[in-house]
């Protein structure tokens, strides 16, 4: 059955290597935080962002950047499978997985340009074998490039709720175009911890940034020297049967080789993607954005009229998308449609817009009308859990990255011309970046109210674990729980359920009512939250 499904070929697959000439690989040491491999190097600078500079054919990326980012590489890895088995515990499941992996993702290599596959392939020569258990080094790392997918597509569940903005004309301070965005993928903490910025200079096509993390050579946010971004939004999909152009994959194609709009469109048009997401794409050249949107059975593109500001979030917009049902159902039950609508009020609200306002809204923790809903809603731009923030200035080839925590660390700033200019080698001396333009870090990271959120969001999901395996102590404060994030309406939520799960209806039922006060964040939970109050509610009147 395998083989008729074409696993075993696809297992086997390599890609062709036979016209890349590569240098010696041998790392060589600049400093304590910096290492050098022909002309690439990899540095950490002191705001704690890794920074990678690599260029060559796309085999000798490859291995340059393997060597570099060994050692991040193997963290992202571990991090990810080892949240797997958090989620897949069992050894017998865990089997199930791994040949399912290999059948769903039979066809992938197809649908990876052979240059990409080489780079890939590159790097998974310094890949760990500790994980082979999933998949040879370089069938994991293509693996991997769809890993964000595949989750979205097989849960059709979007782990993400990112919210992006253009702005351009009489919205921003120059008139020049002005983009930011929030990428909000968590797969646990760890998993942000070591942002890393990419400059790669390709043989072929156009030198680009974007910010990514160790062997990870798609993009999800990004900028070419033409000064042409793109960002990326997940929307809803149907679940296909087999995996096909990751969209990263489909991002880092239009960034290499799209120089304008139109040519944008034109390499997203080309290939087949398995699941749906909105690419925001801006240009220097044409001073504006639009929305490319795509999907396994459609494709759209959403320009904005007689306005100088395009939102996106997690819904389409274009016509093609007008009457989709799963796009209308999302608008209705998630809560895309409500960041939409804050994105639009800061807007409004911060005249001429800049890099330091662009971050200030990025920031933005508070509900329509500056509503307190509570830290870590989803209904919130800054639902303190984004992997990065960045703010892209494409005329003037200018880009702010966050540092950590989330976007709340400083916004640290680089200039494409600098970075890509012949002159340029990195030496003890040298920073990648420029100091003069960093944006400060939030004051928000050094008040009380930010460690009372750290602190809620561990003991969130301890109670979460609690409630699953019914081992809630019964001297437990919930009080000092709740205190700790008093306008999130889940508190309420999870204590609730508590007493509920005890039998304990009239507290279960207190909690549920003041819960529903609060700003929930999807119809979904609304409805949930209704249950459980007319289920109480009746069981405590016996």
């Amino acid at each position: 059955m395998l083989s008729s499904c074409g696993v075993k070929k696809s297992l086997k697959h390599q890609p062709d290597l036979s016209s890349y000439t590569t240098n010696t690989v041998e790392k060589t040491l600049i400093n304590d935080s910096t290492f050098k491999v022909n002309k690439s190097f990899l540095t950490k600078n002191k705001f704690g962002l890794y920074e990678l500079y690599v260029e060559g054919n796309a085999y000798q990326r490859g291995l340059d950047i393997g060597v570099l980012t060994k050692d991040l590489m193997y963290t992202q890895e571990k991090v990810f499978f080892d949240k797997i088995k958090t989620l897949v515990p069992s050894e017998g499941k865990q089997k199930f997985l791994q040949k399912f992996l290999h059948w769903y993702n039979r066809k992938i290599y197809k649908h990876i340009p052979n240059e990409f596959k080489a780079e890939i392939y590159g790097v998974s020569r310094y890949a760990s074998e500790d994980f082979n258990g999933i998949a040879t080094p370089y069938l994991r790392s293509l693996y991997l490039h769809g890993a964000h997918d595949i989750g979205h597509a097989l849960q059709d569940l979007a782990l993400v709720g990112c919210t992006s903005f253009a702005v351009w004309d009489d919205k921003t301070e120059d008139g020049n175009l002005l983009i930011g965005r929030n990428f909000d993928f968590y797969a646990g903490d760890d998993f942000a911890k070591n942002k890393m910025i990419a400059f790669v200079k390709p043989d072929q096509g156009y030198a680009f940034m974007s910010v990514t993390w160790g062997g990870m050579i798609g993009v999800v946010s990004g900028m070419n020297v033409e000064g042409l971004t793109v960002t990326i939004n997940a929307g809803k999909s149907k679940i296909p049967l087999v995996a096909k152009t990751p969209i990263s994959i489909l991002t880092r194609e239009i960034l290499q080789y799209a120089s304008t709009i139109e040519e944008a469109i034109e390499i997203a048009k080309k290939r087949e993607v398995f699941v749906s997401e909105s690419i925001l794409v801006g240009s220097s050249k044409s001073n504006n954005a639009v929305l490319i949107e795509v999907s396994p059975k459609n494709f759209g593109v959403y320009k904005v009229e007689n306005s100088s500001e395009l939102v996106c979030s997690n819904h389409f917009q274009s016509d093609a998308y007008a009457k989709d049902n799963r796009n209308l159902k999302t608008i209705k039950e998630s809560h895309t449609a409500y960041r939409y609508e804050r994105a639009e009020q800061l807007l409004e609200n911060h005249d001429k817009i800049n890099p330091e306002k662009a971050v200030e809204i990025l920031r933005d923790t508070k509900g329509l009308n500056d509503k307190h809903i509570g830290f870590g809603n989803e209904k919130a731009l800054n639902q303190l859990l984004a992997h990065h923030g960045i703010v892209f200035q494409p005329k003037d080839l200018k880009v702010w990255v966050s540092s950590n925590p989330y976007q709340l660390g400083a916004f640290v700033a680089y200039d494409l011309h600098t970075v890509f200019d012949e002159s340029f080698h990195i030496s003890n001396d040298q920073n990648i970046y420029n100091a003069d333009w960093v944006i400060s870090k939030d004051d928000f990271v050094n008040t009380e109210a930010f460690r009372h959120y750290e602190a809620y969001r561990k003991q969130e999901r301890l109670l979460e674990q609690q409630l699953e395996n019914n081992t809630v102590s019964a001297t437990q404060d919930f009080s000092a729980f709740i205190n700790l994030n008093p306008e999130y309406w889940k508190a309420y939520y999870l204590v609730g359920l508590h007493y509920y799960n005890q039998k304990e209806y009239a507290k279960a039922l207190s909690y549920f009512e003041t819960s529903k006060t609060k700003e929930v964040t999807t119809l979904l939970d609304e409805e949930r939250l209704e249950k459980l109050i007319k289920k109480s509610n009746r069981k405590a009147k016996k």
